[in-house]
């Protein structure tokens, strides 16, 4: 069983808190992201408790959902609407500009989609009445989301207050010594403890749907990092500082020696590139 009505509702709730950016675009992606995570572990954990497939173990994958939901959607809320630097650097790469109706109509229903493929591995179970199966894998994957949301929550306030202090250099103490990216890479261990709980309660094609759900959110985030890096070259590029933080830690996976996903010398690049393309275009609409 793929797919049930059952799915249907849970689409419809993560439809209904990724709606919020049809308000703001980039809302779909960032707040609308943390809302249908809250929802979708809330409408969980209703559903687990009616229809008597609720245990301990997924009552507490549940609260972990909104527990991360709410973090992270309250925690970008606050930075999009208080944080005048933020803006600015939204505005920079057009974070803050105006899409076409069917754009924002596609990218809600496909971020509904996405949204709830994600978050499969607890609704399988519960809904495979698996609740109590393979409890060592559910109870692992637990302390993996866990330790996740914990690191991405200190992560953020780390760089919250080391950002207040030196505003031009990037986050380079406590979590970021080990990566360069420590927010994403919570958000990687989440949703590696989502999928490690479904180990023993998922069945056959099912698997299809939490593998879709996870590989999207890893390259998303492997996508986020590499931004991150073309940020702060851009920003900081030249800095002896931050060149030697920059070579001797890993971007996203702590211990793990892969330093930068772009370069200086790739960027200037792919910049002429676009140069290019945009006067080939002024050229041909003259």
């Amino acid at each position: 069983m793929v797919f049930s009505p059952e799915i249907l509702i849970f689409l419809g709730i993560s439809a209904v808190c990724c709606s919020i950016g049809f308000y703001r675009f980039v809302w779909f992606l960032s707040v609308g992201y943390g809302l249908a995570a809250a929802g979708i572990g809330a409408g969980l954990l209703v559903y687990s408790l009616v229809s008597g497939n609720a245990s301990v173990g997924v009552i507490l994958l549940c609260l972990l959902y909104i527990i991360y939901g709410i973090r992270l959607g309250g925690f970008l809320l606050v930075r999009e609407l208080k944080n005048n630097q933020y803006r600015e650097k939204l505005k920079e790469v057009g974070g803050e500009a105006k899409v076409p109706v069917f754009v924002a109509v596609f990218m809600w229903i496909f971020l509904a989609v996405l949204y709830v493929a994600q978050s499969s591995a607890p609704m399988y179970r519960i809904l495979n009445g698996a609740h109590n199966s393979s409890q060592p894998a559910l109870y692992i994957g637990i302390a993996i989301s866990a330790i996740g949301i914990l690191m991405e929550a200190f992560a953020d306030k780390q760089k919250s207050e080391e950002k207040k202090t030196n505003p031009d250099m990037p986050a380079m103490h406590g979590l970021y010594k080990l990566c360069r990216c420590p927010n994403y890479f919570g958000e990687i261990l989440f949703w590696t403890g989502s999928v490690v709980s479904a180990i023993g309660a998922v069945k056959g094609a099912q698997w299809a749907v939490v593998a879709f759900g996870y590989v999207c959110i890893v390259f998303i985030m492997i996508s986020g990092a590499k931004r991150v890096e073309t940020r702060h070259i851009r920003h900081y590029g030249g800095k002896p500082e931050y060149e030697k933080y920059a070579d001797s830690t890993p971007i996203l996976v702590p211990f793990i020696p892969i330093y930068h996903m772009t370069s200086p010398e790739k960027m200037a690049k792919e910049d002429a590139a676009k140069a290019a393309q945009k006067a080939r275009k002024a050229e041909k609409n003259k």
